[in-house]
């Protein structure tokens, strides 16, 4: 049985190596006798993280059994890229990154590892601005059913698979000649 989320929100972090005691929510974090919570949930929202790399230390450190990590939540931190760590987490579910700063659509590429990645959220990133986002995203997400707290709809799936067809035969960027 796994518990609530192992919540270090609001801490200050700067860095993902920095260790803080979790914020204590209504249902209290259970530990093994490694002193290692039993959750599948860790948030790191609203802090000040720019870099990822030290995230499997974090997981390591907190969770009992961070291998199965399900749900984890960077947003409003500084990110502008996502870093490989993340696709280590096999078995993340929901990963909400809206409010950071990731600005090249390409760096949502690097998701499709995540086979079992069903709600993300990106909204409130410079990406968010691209007029293909949503497009580009789901096309490239192939499980998703959320995405930044919309359902993704079977219509919004055939338009970006046509999409994608379409920007690979090349003819969209050609230009129309007059």
């Amino acid at each position: 049985m796994y518990g609530p989320p192992v919540d270090l929100s609001f801490k200050g972090i700067s860095n993902t190596e920095v260790l803080e005691v979790p914020r204590s929510g209504r249902r209290p974090l259970r530990t093994n006798s490694q002193q290692k919570y039993h959750s599948r949930s860790l948030r790191l929202s609203h802090n000040s993280i720019s870099d990822l790399a030290g995230l499997e230390y974090i997981c390591d450190h907190f969770l009992a059994q961070p291998s199965r990590i399900g749900w984890l939540d960077l947003s409003f931190n500084q990110i502008t890229s996502i870093d490989p760590v993340v696709c280590e987490l096999r078995e993340l579910h929901l990963l909400y990154l809206h409010g950071n700063g990731i600005w090249d659509l390409s760096e949502v590429d690097k998701l499709r590892e995540l086979q079992h990645l069903h709600t993300i959220t990106l909204h409130g990133n410079i990406i968010e601005t691209n007029k293909n986002y949503r497009k580009h995203v789901i096309f490239t997400l192939p499980h998703l059913k959320t995405m930044d707290f919309s359902a993704v709809t079977r219509e919004e799936r055939v338009l970006a698979d046509v999409f994608q067809q379409y920007s690979r035969s090349g003819k969209a960027t050609k230009k129309n000649p007059q």
